[in-house]
């Protein structure tokens, strides 16, 4: 077996083109580690520390409203002198990215989040949301956006140099927690919208599979609107109607998928499927249906994301699903692993193979668990999920969300050195149901055997 440093090399050489010729305090943290999430304390506070102090005191300087709001908090960049200062640094509500106008008054929204001076771009009156981020994105950023279940987006101004080290460091989370597994040669499947021809982060953010693996079908080929998502994330007739539109769409990409595993299986290829899980659990049910199965085993694997609502009203434990999986595609569960990340942030916690906790990036991320009057909660203890982001280069990345998760200080099954998140994360009580998982369930699931949409 090909030992751990020669395996990360290799994916850095696949990866190539996203790594800097120079790199500052925030790439660093992500570039230079071979794991992230199992090095000494002291070198990972070291690389956190850097990332995190650089990255706050860039918004400080480059960032009117985030300087003004630190001076309302009364906090400088020379106040943060060691990790445990980190707690000082004023944080943003998720809300805060949800509170745009419509119109030109959106790019000038845009222009008061973001960090440093946006490119210079002509917008007509009647441009939509996607016609402005495509804009934008034509001149060289990488602006992207997520939803809640009214439809209200979140919008967020990446610039390239953020987005390729967003990109790297979910490569580097997957690929180094699913050590032996990867490999360039695998054939892979993407359930989710196709990163070319979509602004949502669902997409946006697997662009990296494409240089990761060799060979790549997706399974949502079409261009994806906010328009269409924000209709279809509410209950209204015109939402009914886009989500009846691709019924017939759905249960042919699930033929399809079907097909794809079984030439892959005569082949003895080795797979990944990647995406949704409601998508690949659509996929199982239909193999269920049919009396069918498959049995990759150890050429088989699974990497989902975005959240594990299943139907309306239905959320699927993870361990059912790599129940599922291991019963009808015979991939072990120990090569089932889940994600958790979110639009508002780079970083991304992975389930290790031996536990299935959510283990935290060490070097440049870092996680608070607070409760309701923003103080830090104890190990084991239920609370808001906050986060300082030592790689968010071109917007203020010191985040409270309204996910309710409770963390360990160390995962309870493998031997990693990094903190913990427990196997499955919730929304507070009060918060909108959101993720990308949601809102393309919401498209694209309508009573696929199971229940309502």
């Amino acid at each position: 077996m090909k030992k751990y440093e020669d395996y990360i090399a290799e994916m850095n050489n696949r990866l190539k083109n996203y790594i800097p010729n120079k790199l500052n305090h925030g790439e660093e943290s992500v570039f230079k580690p071979h794991d992230l999430f199992d090095m000494p304390d002291k070198e990972a506070n070291e690389y956190k520390f850097k990332a995190i102090k650089y990255a706050f005191k860039l918004h400080y300087e480059k960032n009117s409203f985030y300087r003004k709001y630190c001076k309302e908090k009364n906090v400088t960049p020379d106040d943060i002198k060691s990790t445990d200062d980190f707690i000082k640094i004023p944080l943003l509500p998720d809300k805060f990215f949800k509170a745009y106008p419509s119109g030109n008054e959106f790019a000038m929204w845009l222009a008061t989040i973001y960090t440093g001076d946006l490119p210079n771009i002509t917008i007509k009156k009647n441009y939509g949301y996607d016609e402005i981020i495509n804009k934008f994105n034509e001149a060289g950023l990488v602006i992207s956006y997520s939803s809640g279940t009214s439809g209200r987006h979140t919008f967020i101004p990446r610039d390239l140099r953020t987005f390729n080290a967003s990109e790297y460091a979910i490569a580097k989370s997957v690929i180094g927690m699913a050590y032996p597994i990867w490999e360039y040669e695998m054939n892979g499947y993407l359930f989710m919208p196709n990163p070319m021809k979509t602004n949502v982060f669902a997409g946006k953010v697997c662009k990296v599979f494409f240089d990761a693996i060799k060979s790549v079908e997706v399974a949502l080929d079409r261009e994806i609107s906010a328009e269409v998502i924000q209709e279809a994330m509410k209950n209204s007739l015109k939402g009914r109607i886009i989500r009846y539109a691709v019924q017939r769409e759905t249960k042919k990409l699930v033929n399809r998928v079907i097909e794809w595993l079984r030439k892959k299986e005569k082949e003895r290829k080795k797979i990944a499927l990647v995406g949704l899980p409601f998508l690949i659990n659509f996929v199982i049910e239909e193999l269920e249906e049919r009396g069918e199965g498959f049995d990759f085993g150890e050429n088989g694997a699974v990497l989902t994301g975005g959240g594990w609502k299943i139907y309306e009203g239905k959320r699927m434990p993870v361990k059912e699903f790599r129940g599922k999986a291991e019963k009808f595609l015979g991939i072990p569960p120990e090569n089932c692993l889940d994600l958790y990340g979110m639009v508002e942030g780079n970083g991304w916690m992975v389930h290790c193979r031996e536990g299935h906790y959510l283990h935290i990036p060490k070097s440049y991320y870092h996680v608070m668990v607070l409760d309701e009057n923003g103080e830090e909660v104890g190990h084991g203890e239920k609370g808001r999920f906050a986060f300082l982001d030592g790689l968010a280069f071109s917007y203020p990345g010191f985040i409270i969300s309204g996910d309710e998760v409770k963390m360990l200080e160390e995962c309870p099954v493998c031997e990693r050195n990094s903190q913990v998140l427990e196997p499955e994360v919730n929304r507070a009580k009060g918060e909108e149901m959101r993720g990308c998982a949601e809102e393309m369930r919401r498209v694209f699931a309508m009573d696929m055997g199971g229940g309502n949409v």
